[in-house]
């Protein structure tokens, strides 16, 4: 059993290893767990206390979520300890430090220089990891020399063939650390070599778990669930945080919240759990719950801008105009040089229907991380918006160059296929998207209009596709009336019956009106006057009487003949006989 102290004192010794090495961004990642776990009141100043309660209201919310029945641990978890790995000794403590220094002020080959006779696995680690970002720092020189800021380009990092043969004749001789395997799993992996890489970095996280940079570069390899099952993974609490983001990244959201669920057992307070728990719930479509995890934790860390993208996307989508720019003003006066802040503001402008100002926002993210993904995708929607299919079509290809899994990059191909009119391609898009996201409506309806366009003109696969939508919880209802219509057109009378009657059940229940529902009575009305059941046949037509129009007119026509069945008479209504 692992318990709280446990894992503080390990996260702590953690950090002071990862940032001796420059990994600041998996030592901050370990700072933000340590301060996540519950603290004692009586050892520490109210600053801490205060940091945490401020947590504490977003995980007693979401704690109640029905759908996770893993059970949380009170005091640990059932983990083996791996122990600390101790330093080793560094022949010239003067010269680390001033390579150190350098390396911070991004100067990554003064850095690598200073260390080239030093042989600890410390300085050989810091010497190969500045050649390696001091040769992807030229890199990126070379492709905005060559293409612009955001064209394509064949440039490479020139220094992993080098570093790829020391490190592997560093391996071979068993005089590399878990830093040295992490970085020989990178390069490996950039060389497009993922098998071993994903060895490598199965090895440097079993020999030391605490670096959140390797399980997130093992994480980018596992791109389906066979591949991270046959991971021989060492059983450290860390790897819960690994199985965590790794489930989410192949949509297994609900196995994705269980492990956080559970993580939440000592890391009660971690912002980043509730982030990633935000991030579950925005694929679930969950909005009202990651509204409320993301306002706790602003509150908790107003000048947060990591993930706050993601809270942009939920009140674009529920049409939050008003908190919307309450945010972006407020990540804008943070930083506003962050890609996340060009891409909240960004959606405001979208929002605001300035779409023009909204791509040259989200232009502006992707010239400071060219890898942004939301960005692409984001400004294809937008080029979709403006009827400029062609960038559209562009900008959803650099998105899906960049994670071939991303189904909303597919759908948008797709949807930019549509608008051209080439419903062949559009399909295939759809299908694509569909494979990555099998539980969305959304794309089920998608599918089902392109075989009902006269190009493809295949109903059955078009009714095949709705029936999917509808048990994927089609909440908008286009489904159901669709399926009906295609089996009035196919002539299938007692099918179309049945789902109109579904759809009209689901328009009441929602308190909804409009031509559906009037579509919808009509043909009830007329179907079962047809087959002489007449009860149900009035009800509908006296539905039909409380609205004007052609249709008021056939439901009096429809009740008369109804009335002269029943009785043989024709109906004597006041309003047959001249004045």
């Amino acid at each position: 059993m692992v318990s709280k102290e446990s894992c503080r004192n390990e996260i702590r010794a953690a950090i002071e290893q990862l940032s001796e090495r420059c990994l600041h961004s998996a030592a901050k990642w370990a700072g933000e767990q340590l301060v996540g776990i519950e603290q004692d009141p009586s050892n520490f100043t109210p600053s801490n206390t205060r940091f945490q309660r401020g947590s504490s209201s977003i995980r007693r919310r979401f704690s109640t979520h029905e759908s996770i029945s893993t059970p949380q641990p009170s005091v640990g978890f059932s983990h083996a300890a791996t122990p600390l790995p101790e330093e080793d000794e560094v022949t010239d403590c003067d010269l680390y430090y001033l390579a150190k220094s350098y390396f911070n002020c991004r100067e990554y080959r003064r850095a690598s220089h200073v260390l080239r006779d030093q042989m600890s696995k410390k300085s050989v680690f810091l010497r190969c990891y500045a050649l390696y970002l001091a040769g992807e720092k030229r890199k990126e020189e070379e492709m905005i020399e060559l293409e612009g800021s955001l064209g394509k380009s064949d440039a490479i990092n020139r220094e992993l063939v080098s570093l790829e043969r020391e490190l592997s004749a560093l391996k071979r001789t068993g005089a590399i650390d878990s830093f040295g395997l992490y970085l020989y799993g990178v390069v490996l992996k950039e060389k497009g070599n993922e098998t071993l890489a994903r060895a490598s970095l199965v090895e440097s996280v079993n020999s030391y778990p605490w670096n959140w940079n390797a399980w997130s570069e093992l994480q980018s390899l596992c791109t389906s669930i066979e591949i991270l099952n046959s991971l021989n993974l060492s059983n450290h609490w860390m790897k819960e945080f690994f199985l965590a983001s790794a489930y989410q990244e192949l949509r297994m959201h609900t196995e994705s919240l269980a492990k956080y669920e559970y993580l939440q057992g000592i890391f009660s307070f971690s912002n980043y759990i509730q982030a990633q728990t935000a991030k579950a719930q925005y694929s679930l479509r969950e909005f009202d719950q990651v509204e409320i995890i993301f306002e706790g934790l602003l509150r908790n860390d107003p000048y947060r801008v990591e993930d706050m993208d993601l809270y942009s996307n939920v009140l674009y989508a529920k049409e939050a105009c008003a908190a919307l720019s309450y945010l972006a003003h407020k990540v804008f006066l943070t930083d506003k040089y962050r890609p996340e802040s060009c891409c909240i503001i960004g959606n405001y402008y979208s929002l605001k229907g300035q779409h023009e100002k909204a791509v040259m926002y989200f232009r502006r993210a992707l010239k400071l991380n060219k890898k942004f993904l939301s960005a692409w995708t984001l400004m294809g929607h937008e080029y979709v918006e403006m009827k400029n299919t062609p960038a559209a079509i562009d900008a959803y290809r650099r998105a899906v160059d960049i994670n071939p899994c991303d189904y909303r990059a597919w759908y948008g191909l797709g949807q930019a296929y549509e608008m051209s009119g080439m419903p062949f391609y559009a399909l295939h898009y759809f299908r694509k998207s569909i494979f990555f996201l099998p539980n969305d409506s959304r794309l089920w309806i998608a599918m089902a209009k392109c075989y009902q366009t006269e190009q493809i003109y295949m109903l059955e696969e078009a009714i095949k596709c709705y029936k999917r939508a509808v048990n994927c919880t089609d909440t908008e209802g286009i489904a159901l009336n669709q399926l009906a219509k295609l089996h009035q057109k196919l002539g299938r009378e007692e099918e179309a019956a049945v789902y109109f009657e579904k759809d009209l059940e689901r328009m009441d229940g929602e308190g909804l009106e409009g031509p559906n529902m009037l579509e919808a009575l009509v043909f009830l009305a007329t179907h079962f006057k047809t087959h002489k059941k007449f009860e149900e046949a009035e009800v509908y037509c006296t539905r039909i009487l409380d609205y004007s129009g052609p249709e008021k007119e056939k439901a009096k026509s429809l009740l008369r003949g109804i009335r002269m069945e029943k009785t043989g008479f024709p109906s004597m209504d006041m309003e047959h006989f001249p004045l």
